[in-house]
């Protein structure tokens, strides 16, 4: 991969990690550089040896702990300062003492960063870019040069900025990245700069992109179109201000957009999760649009696109989702109608060709109940009961009654406070009777519904809940004030995503609770049971 035509190059541990709040042990970016190379990016740049004392211990670590099948692992530093030699500059030599085949270098390519920023002539800055560069390549390394600044530097003096490039590559870089170090070119822009370059100079060109103008991505697809064959950035865009461009987009794009071999034949697939998994080590998850790997990447919500889905899953997409290992979703909101429910259905796995008419009244109850201040948009096991409900012939359906629950908190002894619930059901006619106490009212009810049931129905002790939150839609019925709780339940590996809505908080979450017990004691009428395993295996995956 590292020495093929076109060259992917991720800087998520190096400029990625300048986001604010990111912060990775070095145990986490050994876990990210495999997931990494696990994608098959062809570079990993592994942070500044010398500079940073954590990016130190990772080079020292990666010589044994990390085994990389596809990617070449990078050092990154600066050229040596100025009035010095390269042989004795300390963080010069701590790029050769990082063992690693390929150093990336950064140099200024702007004279005003050169005069105000090192405090040194241009004609010395040119000195120490030649001068590090010979000497790296000396020491057996392959040299790539980050020329910063470098489409701002073009604008302010371009015969200077084009020196910078010769002068790299004379000396043994193999390739000149190009900079907007401060993300405010624009495509046009970019294009033309690189254009310009690359037929004066004859240079190896590469793309290092910010998004300060909300173009990275686009910078760096206009490069790529203007002759760029190296391709610089992070996973989800992580990287200060605004960030750098989204590596996981760009290789999207360019593969499906473009034909460029930027992933090993077939990695393309394994974008999503590999972007999921690198999101739970950073613990900062891409926003649910984001571009291929969001969550929401593929899901409709409107009527007019389901119905469109329904004919051709192409009419509204622009890819097929499982190309990058992600997955269509429906939404059922009140903006959609008959063809969103029939879309939903048949995601999840039920056989809706011949129920016309409980599509039409399950459409209609949606439109209704979202008017009371439900949403059944995250909240999929919910939906399906009610699907359930207008599909079932079968009258023997297990009925699950609340007859009465009680929940109540007293205070304790330093500001502690401990909940104890009582609950009342019956199933099928027979009363079932439990107690629970937890640190809260939801703990103590789960606890309470728990006692109740789990001797008799053994499918239960699986469910716990996993996460909840409540909101206070606007409006509701009769302009009462509402509190709506969407509840994510486990259930083994899979996830149940339930919703309660009532004027009191409590209740609202015993609702959703209760849809995740009717769920799981529910009979499946009318559906195909492989269809609905996977089905539900999708659905929980997205969640």
């Amino acid at each position: 991969m590292a020495g093929q035509s076109f060259q992917l190059y991720d800087t998520t541990l190096r400029d990625g990690m300048q986001q604010e709040g990111l912060v990775l042990s070095v145990e986490d970016k050994l876990a990210v550089a495999r997931c990494l190379d696990t994608l098959g990016v062809g570079f990993i740049e592994g942070g500044w040896p010398g500079a940073v004392p954590k990016d130190t211990e990772f080079f020292r670590r990666a010589a044994t702990e990390l085994h990389l099948d596809n990617a070449v692992l990078v050092a990154f530093g600066a050229t040596r300062k100025p009035e010095t030699s390269a042989a004795t500059d300390p963080q010069v030599r701590a790029l050769v003492a990082a063992g690693t085949p390929v150093v990336t270098l950064v140099a200024k390519s702007h004279p005003r960063h050169v005069e105000l920023a090192l405090r040194t002539t241009l004609a010395e800055n040119l000195a120490a870019i030649g001068n590090t560069v010979r000497h790296l390549v000396l020491a057996g390394r392959r040299v790539f040069l980050d020329a910063e600044h470098f489409f701002d530097g073009h604008r302010a003096n371009r015969d200077y900025a084009l020196e910078v490039v010769r002068t790299a590559a004379e000396a043994g870089a193999e390739t000149v990245v190009l900079c907007d170090t401060n993300g405010g070119s624009l495509p046009d822009e970019v294009g033309a700069v690189v254009t310009d370059t690359l037929q004066s100079t004859g240079v190896p060109l590469g793309i290092h992109c910010h998004d300060d103008s909300g173009c990275a991505v686009a910078n760096t697809m206009a490069a790529v179109a203007s002759g760029a064959r190296h391709v610089q950035g992070t996973v989800h865009g992580y990287g200060e201000r605004c960030g750098n461009a989204n590596l996981l987009t760009l290789a999207a794009n360019l593969i499906l957009k473009r034909g460029v071999p930027a992933l090993p034949p077939s990695r393309l697939g394994d974008l999503a999760a590999v972007g999921r998994a690198i999101a739970e080590i950073t613990g900062r998850s891409p926003a649910a649009g984001a571009p291929y790997v969001g969550r929401s990447a593929f899901t409709h919500k409107a009527g007019l696109h389901a119905s469109a889905l329904r004919v051709n899953s192409e009419l509204y997409q622009h890819v097929d989702p499982h190309d990058v290992g992600n997955a269509m979703r429906t939404l059922v909101s009140d903006m959609g109608g008959r063809s969103s429910v029939l879309l939903k259905a048949r995601e999840l796995g039920y056989d809706v060709a011949s129920a016309g008419d409980a599509v039409a009244r399950l459409a209609t109850k949606v439109k209704e109940l979202e008017h009371r201040g439900y949403s059944f948009e995250s909240a999929d096991a919910s939906f399906e009961l009610l699907l359930r409900a207008e599909l079932s012939t079968d009258r023997t359906v297990p009925s699950v009654d609340v007859l009465s629950w009680y929940v109540g908190t007293e205070a304790g002894g330093a500001g502690r406070t401990r909940s104890s619930a009582s609950v009342s059901l019956r199933v099928n006619g027979m009363p079932f009777e439990g107690d629970g106490a937890g640190a809260g009212p939801v703990d103590a009810l789960e606890r309470a519904v728990h006692q109740a049931l789990d001797p008799c129905f053994p499918r239960l002790r699986q469910l716990r809940l996993a996460d909840y939150q409540v909101r206070l839609p606007a409006g509701g019925s009769g302009g009462r004030v509402t509190a709506r709780v969407l509840a994510s339940f486990t259930d083994g590996p899979a996830r149940l995503n339930t919703v309660g809505v009532d004027g009191d908080t409590g209740s609202a979450f015993f609702q959703a609770l209760m849809d995740a017990v009717r769920y799981l004691l529910t009979p499946v009428d009318g559906l195909n049971p492989e269809a609905r395993a996977a089905g539900h295996e999708s659905a929980a995956t997205a969640h």
